[in-house]
This record gives C-alpha cells, sequence and structure tokens, in this order.
C-alpha cells in the first residue's frame, strides 16, 4: 500500500462505526467511511470535542453539523496550501491521501532534466495540479465544474503559484482530449482522478465501468513520444488495483514501454498504527 504519512497539519486520529476522525490543521472533522466496518471503543478525546460532523442520512446524502467552525480555514503541505470548506456529500476540497502520488510524480517532475507539460483530467480543486506546477511542470488543469476550476486557482495563489504555468479550463474531460488530438497537442504526463458517475458541462453522462478504458486508450493519443508518466485514481469499489494495472498496461504498454504498478492507497490512523485504504492508484512509469 502507498500512504500519505508526510502530512503535518493533517491526520486521522481515529476510526470506529462507519465513521473517520481527523484532524485538518486546528478543527476536527468525524466523517462517514464506508471501509470502517469495525466497531471499536471511541477512546480519543476528539470524538467529543469535534468542530464538525457530518451525519449521513438513510435516505441518501445527509448534511453537517457544526460547532465553532469557520466557514473556511487553511491546512499546508509542504509548500502548498489549500482552502478547505465543508460543502456537500461530506467533502472539504481536499483528498489528503492523494499526497503518496503527489510526492511520487514530483520527484519524477523535479529529477527529468527536461520541460515536462502535464494534463490533470477531473481536476477538481487542484490538489495534483499544484503538486506538479511547484516541482517545475506546466500543467493544463480541466474540470467540468466552474465551482471547482475556481476554488483550484485560489489555491494556486495561496499557493504562492498563481503566476506559475498553468492552464484553467472548465470542459468535459472526453470532449478536450478529442478536440487536443484533433489539435495535434501532446503532453509528457496524464493524470485522471474519475468519479464513478458524473456529468459534463452539457449533461454528457460518465459512467465510470463504461466508459474508464476507452478513455485511457483514447489520452494515450495525445501523450508525448517520450512520456515521463501516467496516474490513473480510483475510488470506485469493482476497480481494484490489479483491474488499474490490467488496463494501464494494456493501454500504454504496448505503444510506449515501461512498466506498471498499482496498489491501494491509504493514511495513518495515530490511535492504533493500522492504514485506513483510500481507494486505489495505478502508475506508469517508462
Amino acid at each position: 500500500m502507498w500512504i500519505a504519512d508526510n502530512w503535518k497539519d493533517y491526520e486521522v486520529l481515529d476510526t470506529s462505526s462507519g465513521e473517520k476522525l481527523e484532524r485538518w490543521g486546528d478543527y476536527l472533522l468525524v466523517r462517514p467511511d464506508p471501509q470502517v466496518i469495525w466497531n471499536t471503543e471511541k477512546k480519543n478525546p476528539g470524538w467529543r470535542k469535534k468542530n464538525g460532523h457530518y451525519h449521513r442520512s438513510s435516505k441518501g446524502g445527509g448534511e453537517w453539523e457544526f460547532f465553532h467552525l469557520p466557514n473556511e480555514w487553511s491546512i499546508h503541505y509542504g509548500s502548498l496550501t489549500f482552502n478547505l470548506k465543508p460543502f456537500s456529500f461530506k467533502h472539504t476540497g481536499l483528498f489528503p491521501e492523494q499526497a503518496t502520488n503527489w510526492d511520487w510524480f514530483g520527484k519524477l517532475i523535479r529529477e527529468a532534466d527536461r520541460p515536462i507539460k502535464v494534463l490533470n483530467l477531473f481536476a477538481y480543486t487542484g490538489g495534483a495540479t499544484l503538486a506538479a506546477a511547484a516541482a517545475g511542470a506546466s500543467v493544463t488543469h480541466v474540470d467540468a465544474s466552474k465551482g471547482m476550476v475556481t476554488w483550484a486557482k485560489e489555491n494556486a495563489v495561496s499557493s504562492g503559484l498563481g503566476d506559475a504555468p498553468i492552464r484553467w479550463l472548465v470542459d468535459d474531460c472526453v470532449k478536450f482530449v478529442e478536440r487536443e488530438i484533433r489539435r495535434g497537442n501532446h503532453y509528457d504526463a496524464i493524470i485522471m482522478d474519475p468519479p464513478s458517475y458524473g456529468r459534463g458541462p452539457k449533461g454528457e453522462i460518465w459512467k465510470i465501468e463504461e466508459s474508464i478504458f476507452p478513455f485511457i486508450e483514447l489520452t494515450t493519443q495525445i501523450l508525448s513520444d517520450n512520456p515521463l508518466f501516467f496516474l490513473v485514481n480510483s475510488y470506485t469499489t469493482g476497480l481494484q488495483p490489479a483491474v488499474l494495472s490490467y488496463m494501464i498496461h494494456t493501454a500504454l504498454v504496448p505503444k510506449f514501454g515501461g512498466s506498471v504498478k498499482a496498489d491501494e492507497i491509504g493514511l495513518p490512523v495515530k490511535e492504533n498504527g493500522l492504514v485506513l485504504p483510500c481507494g486505489a492508484s495505478g502508475r506508469w512509469t517508462k
């Protein structure tokens, strides 16, 4: 498992009864987590001192309950700053477990000894975009949500990357890649974090089980002749690491050689020293 264990401003303090207790900077949040299927004694005092609690509804969705939590606050990861705020469906605007991937590809970019163009698809609030830009890459950031792209831009400014070579685009990722193929544009690295289900700006439907492999194949057409890396993240239960490995290997290795590794990603839990699984990632490198 690849573990995001370099955080200072974030930690999972404890897990029990379908929920996780997290410290986000100075604030404690309790959020549901489908992986937490065990019931253990809640010894950590943070359970009683929480600043926010997302209650899942039996009918789907849920709602936040707040206890002295500001509307917005920030945390840091190295030189990066992320502006957080609790919003729909338990999210805060950041997936801390992805830091293990930021560290991985950041090192590749810094050691490449050449200019690197990165395409970040389904780019959300820009964690991977900022990590790549901070490592020296020029980045194209694509997400279908205007609000998420605006949020990502704010994170870039807060991180001192307001003038970094980042192109911000509100677009349907599939249609954008198809246009890039026609334009003849190429990238040295591609990052994608596709949703299980989603809609594009004009109502385009995305179902990951049907769409992900054709899309991976499509994106290989805009890789440069000497690509540096390819990263696919998945939070969909059916897409286990072996499935990610198989798809990426099938789409990339015949064309570019290289090798593929895939594994779960996770976060250490302070209370017991165990690791909470948080999805999976597949990585290709030359």
